[in-house]
C-alpha cells in the first residue's frame, strides 16, 4: 500500500509498477499468479510476458498505469502479439496497451483489478519474442564443500522475489552477477559450463521458460570440491552455440567453509549471545523485512521494534520478540544474520 501526496507520476521500487495520478491517493497492489487466473486452453495461446499483478485504486485518480514487462524491444520486434490482460469476475478481457515503452506497458485511463501484460504465441515459432533475463547465482552456506544454485529467468520481479525466498528458506546467499548480454527466447535452451572442474546436476542444459512464482524454479547445482582463485562460467545457445552470458566467480565471491568450526543452532545462538546482539547487531531494517516476508513478525510488531529511541533497545525489543515466538523464529533470525551480518556471525561463533 502506497499513499500517492498528489498530482505526478510514481514508481514503486520493488515491482515497477507505476502510476500517473490526478490528484492524492491511496494504492494498495500485490503479486497474483498467472497459472491460477490463465485457463489452460488460454495458457496454449498466451504467454506471461510480465507479473501479474492485483490492483485496488480509487476509480478516476489514475491517468495512466505503467505494466512492467520484460520484452526486449532493443530490436525490430513486432510488438503487435503483445495485449494487456484483465480479469474481472474470473472473465479475461485483452486490451491494447496504449504504448510499449522499455520495460513497461502503458495504459491510459485504466479500470483496476488484476492486469498483466500478455505476449500471443505465433503458431510458427516460440523463438520470435526475445526477452531480458536474469542469471542469479545462489551459495548454499549449509551444503558440502562449494554448493551453487544458478537459475535462468525472465527479468520478472515476481520471480526473482520467489527464488530469492526459497534460497533464503534454504540457508543460501545470492552472489550477485551481470545479466546475460543478449535477449534470449522462450523454447529454447541453454547450455552451462565452466572453465574448472565441477560438477553440474542434473543437466547442463538449462530451459528458458516461464514458470509462476508458486512454482519450484528450474536451477543447474554446481559443485565445487576444490575453489581455485578464479573461474569462469558460461551460458550458450544451445542452437548456433552463440555466447549469451559469462561471469567469473572468484575465492572472495564464496563464504569458504570453516571445518573444525562449531555449528550452533538459532536458539543456542540466539540464547548464547544475547547481550553482544544487543549491543552488536546491525542492519536492521533489512533484518526486519525478511522476518516479515518468513511471516515471523507483523507490521505492528516491526512498529513497535522501530518505535525504541535507541539501536539497543530496539535490537533488545526484536530479541524478546523472537525468543517468545519460539525455536522456529530463533533460527529464522539467526539464518537472516549469517546471510546480512556473517562477520558478527563469525566473530560470536
Amino acid at each position: 500500500r502506497a499513499h500517492l501526496p498528489g498530482e505526478g507520476v510514481f514508481q514503486c521500487s520493488i515491482t515497477g509498477l507505476s502510476f500517473e495520478v490526478k490528484s492524492a491517493v491511496t494504492v494498495t497492489y500485490r503479486y497474483a499468479t498467472w497459472t491460477r487466473h490463465l485457463s489452460k486452453g488460454d495458457q496454449e495461446t498466451w504467454v506471461p510476458a510480465g507479473p501479474l499483478l492485483h490492483i485496488v485504486v480509487q476509480p478516476g485518480v489514475v491517468r495512466a498505469v505503467r505494466l512492467p514487462h520484460f520484452i526486449c524491444l532493443a530490436e525490430d520486434v513486432d510488438t503487435s502479439p503483445c495485449f494487456i490482460a484483465h480479469f474481472e469476475s474470473g472473465n479475461m478481457t485483452l486490451q491494447r496497451p496504449t504504448r510499449l515503452i522499455a520495460f513497461s506497458a502503458v495504459l491510459d485511463n485504466p479500470s483496476f483489478s488484476l492486469l498483466g501484460v500478455l505476449w500471443r504465441r505465433l503458431r510458427s515459432s516460440l523463438n520470435s519474442f526475445p526477452m531480458h533475463s536474469l542469471v542469479l547465482i545462489f551459495q548454499q552456506l549449509s551444503a558440502a564443500d562449494t554448493t551453487l544454485h544458478l537459475y535462468l529467468i525472465p527479468d520478472d520481479k515476481s520471480v526473482k522475489q520467489a527464488v530469492e525466498e526459497q534460497e533464503r528458506n534454504w540457508n543460501s546467499k545470492l552472489i550477485p552477477k551481470p545479466s546475460p548480454f543478449n535477449p534470449l527466447f522462450f523454447g529454447c535452451s541453454y547450455r552451462v559450463t565452466s572453465t574448472s572442474f565441477v560438477v553440474m546436476t542434473p543437466n547442463v542444459k538449462l530451459p528458458f521458460c516461464y514458470k509462476s512464482p508458486k512454482e519450484q524454479q528450474l536451477f543447474v547445482e554446481i559443485y565445487i570440491s576444490n575453489m581455485v582463485e578464479e573461474m569462469s562460467f558460461l551460458m550458450t545457445d544451445t542452437r548456433n552455440g552463440t555466447e549469451v552470458w559469462r561471469a567469473s566467480l572468484r575465492s572472495g565471491d564464496i563464504n569458504l567453509p570453516t571445518r573444525d568450526s562449531k555449528t550452533f543452532s538459532g536458539e543456542a545462538f540466539v540464547k548464547k549471545h544475547q547481550t553482544e546482539l544487543c549491543s552488536r547487531m546491525r542492519q536492521l531494517p533489512n533484518i526486519l523485512l525478511h522476518l516479515r516476508d518468513a511471516n515471523v513478525i507483523n507490521s505492528d510488531e516491526e512498529e513497535e521494534v522501530q518505535g525504541q529511541d535507541t539501536n539497543k533497545r530496539k535490537n533488545r525489543v526484536l530479541l524478546d520478540l523472537v525468543e517468545k515466538k519460539g525455536l522456529k523464529a530463533q533460527e529464522q533470525l539467526y539464518q537472516i544474520l549469517q546471510i546480512k551480518d556473517p562477520y558478527l556471525i563469525a566473530d560470536l561463533e
